[in-house]
């Protein structure tokens, strides 16, 4: 199993754009073939940091879900508001 922990930061002011854009992604993400779980948290310290929490079946499942229509149709917009791109950790359950 591979889990991703991924890191995203909104524009000052634009919180509360970036959740409901992050929220969006959740239900078609869940729907892909070797998601086991797809969680979005949001930074009790500063309110612009949400972190995904992602477990999947394979890396070849992940490979699939970045190339996904839903998660690059978000890309082109998230500029609008988020601070820059997601940081990634990969890691893999012992």
């Amino acid at each position: 199993m591979l889990t991703v922990i991924a890191k995203i930061t909104a524009q000052a002011g634009k919180e509360e754009i970036a959740k409901q854009a992050l929220l969006g992604l959740i239900p078609p993400t869940v729907a892909e073939e070797g998601c086991i779980d797809y969680v979005l948290h949001q930074s009790n310290e500063d309110a612009r940091i949400f972190y995904f929490y992602e477990n999947w079946e394979s890396q070849a499942h992940l490979d699939k879900h970045l190339a996904n229509t839903h998660l690059v149709e978000f890309g082109k917009t998230s500029g609008e508001f988020l601070a820059g791109p997601a940081e990634l950790i990969l890691a893999t359950k012992l």
